[in-house]
């Protein structure tokens, strides 16, 4: 592997032979998750050869395990029901989906970049074809098939390549396939940061016609400006010289004399500062003029040297090199500092490992480790077995999900997951918060200076715990860098085999979805895979101290004692609220006892209507101006069926005019508006006029 640079992206790999396994090798070298779907006997270029002798059943061509090292393989029939449902629930998990068929095909799969994109608005769709996708710009030879000797030959590239008009000759190399697959994994990662910043992918597609074109662009500007239509040009140069291939005693050497310095340099190391001086030969527009000429004074002289001496006559002082052949390219100690032989470990015990050309692109600061092996034909089928359905979210299922983060109440939680060797790591967090629904997204800041962030910052799972009030010990105790964190009791292996605190209000099981850079933070962004919730209170901390949420509870019942104040609450059950009624009709929230005035006393007397109510915060404190009483109303769930003189009425029509009391009406408003968000703000004032106080910030409301 080249880099872990890509680490996270998910790329699923329907291309086939080169230029799309070409695109997605880069990718892969740098990181990327890549997955190939094949069909039952796999990708073509299995078959393709060659075979090393100790591979007499012939499973591993060189042609698949050079383009396809580190990647993954899943076989899927695409065109039976089950194969399209598997690929649909890993598109919904992918950041890419890449492909090289003609136009056309995956619609009558019925597995279009429209249909994907429904389920995954944030999907990269990646097309290489040979003359494009109409979805881009329609080619009267889009149904055409191609493959790399089409492209070069349309593409102009063999009309330039040749020793003669005569000859057009195709570059040895598939460049038709290879330009194409990396001007891909340009726009993939193109399309990829649009994606990130906006959260909508975008269909992207190369044509290896245009590709080409591209390649050749000096023929597109020479024809503009001239006229000329390029031919071939052998080894030369049609506007340089001494430019090309030169012969050698033993072989042939490139020389590319562009700037007169370096013809000055060349003269003198031939011995013949005559040329240097010579009017005919000292500016770039004179060479090129008598091209023949200088090519053949030139070749004169470099053919009676070999390789070696003009190596150590010319290396480092012109544009200069020998015409190696891969046995030279083998023994040269730049191919050996660079590293640009990689070795791929043969995925059999006993087998010598492959060797195959290494990725170019070098990343200072980061050492490329070992290419991994190439995945044998369905190595990963078993990856199915855990992709859960990507049907959206119901509204009982994000009724439950709001719920479970709703337990976050402070900031205090602990962050688990385990190293690359099973080794449990964890430290307590003040951030966390939840991102999105659907998909279940939630994030957490990790300091860059953090012992475990770059434990977290790689771990492709992890999980978020949420404290209680019990739990102080253990905040502490993962704050601190100590080693025994995981010695005691109070964790258990949980999905992905994260660990789980024991007793904690709510816990996240997340795959890791983003990594995004936020100064000296990064942001983890995760996807809930699995998550549980417990009763109880959570852990609070504030400006260094941890605090009892529940003290809230024993000052209301302060503030209601021996007084004519009084302890409400708005009570939901879904999108509904419960609300007491009297006989003429009129709303109101249900209220403690005059008798039983308390946070207590008001649970007890639901209790003894037949309903369970859970009082989660405070909402509103006002004082009447007139009376001086207190009102001290609380957010809360309710169930159970509606008693005598109560009844449950729809969040969406909410009969607003039949709440008599003007405070209540504009509580039970706001409660409307705060529902859609699910963020609840905490109202102080009087009757009349007061301040919504959130996490963040406060806004000035008046009844």
């Amino acid at each position: 592997m080249s880099s872990t640079l890509l680490k996270g992206i998910r790329v699923l790999d329907l291309s086939r032979m080169l230029s799309g396994p070409y695109c997605s090798m880069f990718l892969a070298d740098h990181g990327a998750e890549v997955i190939k779907i094949e069909g039952g006997s796999g990708d073509t270029s299995r078959n393709n050869g060659p075979y090393r002798a100790d591979d007499p059943g012939h499973d591993w061509a060189g042609y698949f395990v050079s383009l396809n090292r580190g990647k993954k393989s899943i076989r899927l029939d695409l065109k039976s029901p089950e194969g399209k449902a598997a690929f649909r629930r890993l598109a919904a998990t992918a950041d890419v989906v890449l492909e090289n068929f003609r136009p056309g095909v995956m619609d009558r799969l019925e597995l279009s970049y429209e249909s994907l994109t429904e389920a995954n608005p944030r999907l990269v769709y990646a097309a290489i074809r040979g003359f494009g996708d109409p979805r881009t710009g329609a080619s009267p030879y889009a149904d055409w098939p191609s493959y790399d000797v089409v492209a070069q030959a349309m593409g102009g590239l063999m009309a330039m390549t040749g020793p003669d008009a005569n000859t057009p000759t195709k570059v040895g190399p598939g460049i038709g396939d290879i330009f194409a697959g990396m001007m891909m994994s340009f726009g993939i990662l193109a399309a990829l940061r649009e994606a990130e910043a906006t959260g909508k992918g975008r269909f992207v597609d190369v044509a290896m016609y245009d590709a080409m074109i591209s390649m050749c662009e000096r023929m597109v500007y020479l024809h503009d400006m001239t006229g000329q239509v390029a031919g071939p040009e052998g080894n030369g140069h049609p506007l340089l010289a001494p430019f090309g291939l030169f012969p050698a005693a033993d072989g042939q050497v490139a020389l590319g004399i562009v700037d007169d310095s370096f013809w000055q340099k060349l003269t003198a190391i031939m011995n013949r500062p005559d040329l240097g001086s010579d009017a005919r030969f000292s500016t770039r527009a004179g060479r090129s003029a008598h091209a023949d000429e200088i090519n053949a004074i030139v070749s004169g002289w470099t053919a009676t040297r070999s390789k070696a001496d003009l190596t150590g006559l010319l290396g480092g002082q012109v544009p200069f090199g020998p015409l190696n052949t891969v046995a030279d390219i083998t023994a040269d100690p730049h191919v050996a500092a660079r590293q640009m032989l990689a070795h791929i470990p043969h995925p059999e015990p006993g087998h010598a490992p492959w060797t195959v050309a290494a990725n170019p692109l070098r990343f200072a600061g980061q050492a490329a480790p070992p290419l991994p092996a190439p995945p044998r034909l369905g190595e990963h089928d078993a990856m199915l077995d855990t992709l859960a359905e990507s049907a959206p979210l119901d509204d009982e299922a994000r009724r439950d999900l709001r719920r479970a983060f709703g337990q976050f109440a402070t900031g205090v939680t602990v962050l688990t997951t385990r190293q690359e060797d099973g080794t449990p790591r964890g430290f307590t967090a003040n951030s966390f918060t939840s991102v999105s629904l659907d998909p279940p997204l939630l994030l957490v800041c990790l300091a860059k200076t953090a012992h475990s962030c770059d434990v977290f910052a790689q771990a492709p799972h992890f999980a978020v715990n949420i404290l209680s009030d019990a739990q102080k010990e253990i905040s502490g105790l993962f704050a601190s860098r100590s080693t025994e964190k995981f010695a005691g009791p109070h964790w258990h292996p949980g999905p992905q085999d994260l660990p789980l605190i024991n007793g904690a209000l709510a816990t996240f099981a997340c795959a890791r979805h983003k990594l995004v850079d936020a100064g000296d933070h990064m942001i983890l962004i995760g996807r809930v895979l699995n998550h549980a919730v417990t009763e109880g209170k959570p852990l609070g901390f504030h400006n260094g101290a941890y605090f009892d949420l529940g003290l809230e509870n024993r000052l209301a019942d302060a503030a209601t004692k021996d007084t004519n104040g009084v302890i409400a609450a708005v009570l939901a059950e879904g999108e509904r609220i419960l609300l007491e009624e009297t006989p003429d009709g009129t709303l109101t929230v249900p209220k403690s006892p005059a008798r039983d005035n308390t946070v207590a006393g008001f649970v007890r007397h639901m209790d003894s209507r037949g309903l369970t109510a859970r009082l989660d915060h405070l909402y509103a404190v006002f004082q009447n101006s007139q009376t001086g009483a207190h009102s001290i109303v609380y957010h809360g769930t309710v169930s159970g069926a509606a008693p005598e003189g109560m009844r449950y009425h729809d969040l969406a029509a909410l009969p607003l005019d039949q709440v008599a009391n003007d405070t209540e009406r504009s509580m039970l408003a706001r409660y409307q508006r705060e529902y859609r968000h699910g963020s609840f703000g905490i109202y102080h004032g009087t009757e009349r006029s007061g301040i919504v106080h959130s996490i963040a910030d406060h806004t000035e409301y008046t009844v």
